[in-house]
């Protein structure tokens, strides 16, 4: 297992997220209520960050939850194999920062993006990095 506490990702870690398509964002909202979405998700190895991207992210509950609290995790994980039991996964506790006016990466979604920045990460099954 790495369990590492500043914002860079492993090796093992940028090639397992570019591997996969969804994960999960936990929000928590004003009230402290917490919402969990699948999201898509793009990583930026250089600045240390992921980004959430979505068709009309703006007007999302999880864009309004970050605006309001900024306290998130995420987490991408899968099974390799059932018989032997092998897992991967990647958990990533942070702030995230709701950007409004940010260059699009694709044009089917909205303008505005949730930054995640790592406070912690734990990730196993991923092999050496």
């Amino acid at each position: 297992m790495t369990d590492h506490d500043f914002n860079v990702f492993t090796d093992a870690e940028i090639a397992y997220l570019a591997s996969q398509r969804l994960g999960r964002l936990p929000t928590l909202a004003a009230d402290g209520t917490l919402q969990n979405n699948p999201v898509g998700f793009e990583v930026d190895p250089q600045r240390g960050v992921i980004d959430i991207y979505g068709r009309d992210m703006g007007n999302s509950r999880k864009f309004h939850n970050v605006s309001a609290t900024s306290q998130v995790a995420f987490v991408v994980d899968d099974i390799v194999s059932f018989d032997p039991w092998v897992v991967r996964c990647f958990e990533m506790r942070g702030t995230a920062e709701a950007l409004t006016d940010q260059p699009p990466p694709t044009p089917y979604v909205s303008r505005e993006v949730i930054q995640i920045h790592p406070r912690r990460i734990v990730s196993w099954g991923l092999g050496q990095g």
